[in-house]
């Protein structure tokens, strides 16, 4: 294949996925149909199924590409740089169509038969890595597991953005994002560890 049929292939793909994530957003897997991503992208049925083999395979690579849009904020890793990460993804979750709709069909796996853990294990690996910069540091209590704790706090981010989602079109969701931390610092960090710490997002269109 030459390289201006390469680039036009990775350019239809790309807006395939784009057009996938819209109506998943919109619809769920349920309500989201072929003809719709297809309709949605400008392409053709021949295009959609060159690239996906079903409306399954086009859904897993939604999740699988959910954090491509996401711009993490700066900062020396470890727990400040952590908890900034867990806001800016809260806001992200009300901006970036493609992140919502990797999470909305993380959530709703069993409507197309699939048990799928990585789109979990992405936060947890990037979480732990925080957690692991964390330890070095000495911000982390004596025996605290960083592993653990990662899937601990991945566990307690779905369930919290799932509930505001379903409450409030996720509206409120940096507010009980921050009440989590307020909750769960406790059980990492020393006293003297959290009063050093922010919990809060950045304003709107800042990269501090």
């Amino acid at each position: 294949m030459s390289r201006p049929r390469q680039e036009r292939a990775v350019r239809t793909r790309e807006r395939i996925i784009r057009a996938a994530a819209e109506v998943f957003d919109e619809s769920g897997f349920s309500g989201g149909s072929i003809s719709k991503i297809v309709n949605r992208a400008g392409t053709t049925m021949g295009a959609m199924y060159h690239h996906f083999s079903s409306k399954e395979d086009v859904a897993r690579a939604v999740m699988a590409e959910q954090d491509a849009d996401l711009d993490f904020p700066p900062g020396e890793d470890g727990l400040q740089r952590l908890l900034d990460i867990s806001m800016e993804l809260a806001r992200q979750l009300r901006t970036s169509v493609l992140f919502r709709a990797g999470v909305r069909l993380a959530v709703e796996q069993g409507d197309f038969n699939m048990r799928e853990s990585a789109p979990y294990e992405l936060w947890i690996k990037r979480f732990t890595e925080q957690l692991v910069a964390a330890e070095k540091s000495g911000d982390l209590l004596p025996g605290v597991d960083v592993a653990d704790f990662a899937r601990a706090l991945v566990g307690a981010y779905s369930g919290t953005q799932l509930l505001s989602e379903i409450s409030t079109g996720r509206a409120d969701l940096i507010e009980r994002i921050a009440a989590m931390w307020r909750y769960l610092l406790p059980g990492i960090a020393s006293p003297e560890t959290i009063a050093r710490l922010r919990i809060e997002a950045a304003p709107e269109g800042s990269t501090a």
